[in-house]
């Protein structure tokens, strides 16, 4: 068994998440899965080393002045455990958390209403965060600071606000783009933590636990081979985790070795680096079509029938770090470890492109 997070949705579109158990034999559906494998206090985090011993010291600090802490602001990648954090936040503090997004605050009547119902000391977690509206982000900035928020009545004229008191609360906000969140909105926050990528080693120990959770076994060379091809994220390690299980339990193998892993992840197309199909078409394109480039985001979009979006934040950060494309004020390139690892001899002439710092645009030429 293990411990996951069940959730009730508000009138608002908010959530309570409070902390349920979950029988990792059933056949609950893949959220409940990743609920159940999160850790439940602080201490049995693994990786973010740094963030997690900050964090644990902010809390710490609040518990014994018996005060709300500091708003929170957690950035990085996705899948390195922002919401889990979230989580234990609430858990560490020993509050209720009430869960909701930025994509589901577009007005600010709508933070209004999860704003008022806040209960003293709550937590209030705030998944991308920075796709909520400016109207919803300038009423932030007052709840944040003087805990009260001025509710409009009427229109023109005769419009009149009306000061509401809240009780004291903490707002965790999660982002994969801190660069968009506003200045004042970023200053709100008494604490920061970014994420980074996780080491080989990390990601084993998470998915050791994982394993014994799932009650899957496991050899040392199993594990390590599925760490190694999880591209430094724990929620890819443990959904790979999971489809070999699903193959060793198909083809009647009761350990998860090395052999499974190798079979099972090249059944779902993970390669030896950890590239997967989205990844190979990049490269692919970048190299046969383009002649390693450079080229647009927008162009290698449309050759590999992906929108730009996709593209630009789930395939390209993971082949920016490890070093099979850069980013030119020209467009994108591959690099000679992209040739190399496709088996293409680059064409005559064409030399590596330099590494250069990641543009945060695409400039006049990105498109």
């Amino acid at each position: 068994m293990a411990d996951g997070f069940s959730s009730e949705m508000f009138e608002d579109s908010s959530f309570d998440a409070t902390a349920r158990v979950v029988d990792s034999g059933s056949d609950a559906d893949e959220r409940t899965v990743e609920a159940a494998l999160r850790p439940r206090r602080l201490s049995e985090f693994t990786g973010q080393a740094r963030v997690r011993d900050q964090l644990s010291l902010v809390l710490e600090a609040a518990r014994r002045r018996g005060t709300p802490p500091d708003h929170v602001l957690l950035s990085g990648p996705p899948g390195l455990g922002k919401t889990t954090l979230a989580m234990l936040i609430g858990t560490e503090l020993e509050r209720p958390i009430r869960i909701t997004s930025g994509p589901a605050i577009q007005h600010a009547g709508d933070l209004a209403a999860v704003l008022s119902s806040l209960m003293e000391g709550e937590v209030l977690f705030l998944d991308e965060i920075h796709r909520m509206s400016r109207s919803a982000e300038e009423m932030l900035y007052l709840a944040m600071e003087d805990f009260r928020v001025d509710v409009i009545v009427g229109k023109g004229p005769g419009a009149t606000a009306i000061p509401l008191e809240l009780p004291a609360f903490t707002v965790v906000g999660a982002t994969t783009r801190a660069g968009l969140l506003p200045a004042p909105l970023r200053d709100r926050f008494g604490f920061t933590g970014h994420l980074d990528f996780y080491a080989a080693d990390d990601l084993v120990v998470i998915l050791e636990r994982s394993a014994r959770l799932l009650d899957v076994q496991a050899d040392t060379e199993g594990i390590a081979e599925i760490a190694r091809r999880s591209r430094g994220t724990p929620r890819i390690a443990n959904r790979l985790l999971r489809r070999v299980r699903d193959w060793a339990q198909v083809h009647g193998r009761q350990v998860v070795d090395e052999e499974a892993a190798h079979a099972a992840l090249a059944l779902f197309d993970v390669d030896d680096r950890g590239l997967d199909r989205l990844d190979r078409a990049v490269l692919d394109s970048l190299c046969r079509r383009f002649g390693g480039g450079p080229v647009g985001l927008s162009t290698l979009a449309v050759a590999v029938g992906e929108e730009a979006d996709t593209v630009e934040t789930v395939a390209e950060p993971f082949l920016v770090r490890e070093g099979f494309i850069t980013r030119t004020p020209r467009g994108r390139a591959a690099t000679a470890l992209a040739w190399s690892h496709l088996g293409l001899a680059p064409p005559a002439g064409h030399a590596a492109q330099p590494s250069l710092p990641l543009d945060t645009g695409e400039g006049r030429f990105g498109g």
